[in-house]
């Protein structure tokens, strides 16, 4: 019996099977962050394929937060329904569906090296590199309104039909700016000790989960290091992993790396040893990323407890039936569309 395709329950959702895709940006949603063609055909092909869950790319909860300019975004409400329609179908095909809410910070519009439509924002006045812009400092009112934000996105998230919100807390993005000893110099509640520094994710994963009924999943998703000396360690991120269980997090999705411009050392699975330690030491569900393309390494993932969920970014866009395929590598008789039953064998 594969492990890979059985069920996993969060709360009161209940994945197909273990496959996940990762959110990756298209940029390619309307300057106004709406959804596109492009994102339906792009999501309900991996539906379709077999794909147990699907955490759709970063979605903004205010326009200067945007990775670029052309990300997609829940900071208003004209922006639910070009996103409902692709939830709707692709739940339609069996598929559990998460949003990944994000705010970019210091690192807003990325194309442009932080030279977007307004000034990015910050904990602390260090820019991303050499030739990025120094971000405006967050006061502790503007804090509070970028937690505002998060609440207001996650109850939209609701009204789209969305199964479970992922929160970006990874990739050099604001709330993994705030975590970071290496952008957060500050020196009030939301800076100094690891605590501290989580102040502002836990008010964000509070403020979700004050907004979503107690049967729906909340996931984080954190870089368990900074790939740096003197940056975040797995240590330190095994211990905000607990402090997310204490606040009612199901689900940590482990990446790495992007708050320095430094290059992970890359490898098959190479952040796999993250999610197991997440996994046994704060004791709470894991994803695992990064670089996972064939489905026997998958399947000893999850079969050997390394990982609850194993998701896939690039392998899925090159093939968008990959979870078909390994079904059938793996001995295991999936379920196809009716309108593809003739392919099948």
């Amino acid at each position: 019996m594969s492990q890979l395709f059985s069920p996993f329950a969060l709360r009161n959702v209940t994945l197909r099977n273990r496959v996940a895709m990762s959110p990756m940006c298209m940029y390619t949603a309307a300057d106004d962050g709406l959804a596109t063609d492009w994102h339906l055909a792009h999501y309900l092909a991996r539906a379709t394929g077999g794909v147990g869950l699907i955490i759709t790319e970063a979605t903004a909860v205010q326009p200067h937060g945007r990775i670029s300019a052309n990300d997609l975004g829940l900071w208003d409400d004209a922006q639910i329904e070009s996103l409902a329609r692709i939830v709707r179908l692709c739940k339609a095909q069996g598929a559990t569906m998460a949003t990944q809410l994000a705010h970019a910070g210091r690192k807003a519009w990325s194309a442009h090296k932080g030279k977007g439509a307004a000034t990015p924002v910050g904990p602390s006045a260090l820019a991303f590199d050499a030739d990025w812009v120094v971000p405006h400092v967050l006061s502790p009112s503007e804090i509070d309104e970028v937690v505002n934000a998060f609440r207001s996105a996650a109850q939209r998230a609701l009204a789209v039909g969305f199964d479970a919100i992922e929160i970006h807390s990874a990739h050099g993005y604001l709330l993994h700016e705030f975590l970071s000893p290496l952008s957060n110099h500050r020196t009030d509640e939301y800076g100094g000790s690891l605590q501290n520094r989580a102040r502002l994710l836990l008010r964000v994963v509070d403020a979700v989960r004050g907004i979503v009924p107690a049967s729906f999943p909340v996931i984080v998703r954190l870089s368990c290091t900074d790939w740096v000396e003197g940056g975040l360690t797995i240590v330190d991120q095994v211990q905000v992993a607990r402090w997310l269980k204490e606040h009612g997090v199901d689900l940590v999705d482990c990446s790495s790396g992007g708050n320095a411009p430094v290059p992970p050392p890359v490898g098959p699975g190479y952040h796999v040893p993250f999610a197991e330690k997440i996994r046994r030491e704060a004791n709470i569900p894991t994803i695992a990323v990064g670089l996972i393309s064939h489905p026997e390494m998958a399947e000893e993932i999850v079969h050997n407890g390394r990982a609850d969920i194993v998701a896939l970014g690039r392998e899925l866009l090159r093939n968008p039936h990959w979870a078909l395929d390994a079904a059938r590598v793996l001995g295991v008789d999936l379920a196809w569309p009716k309108q593809y039953q003739r392919a099948k064998r």
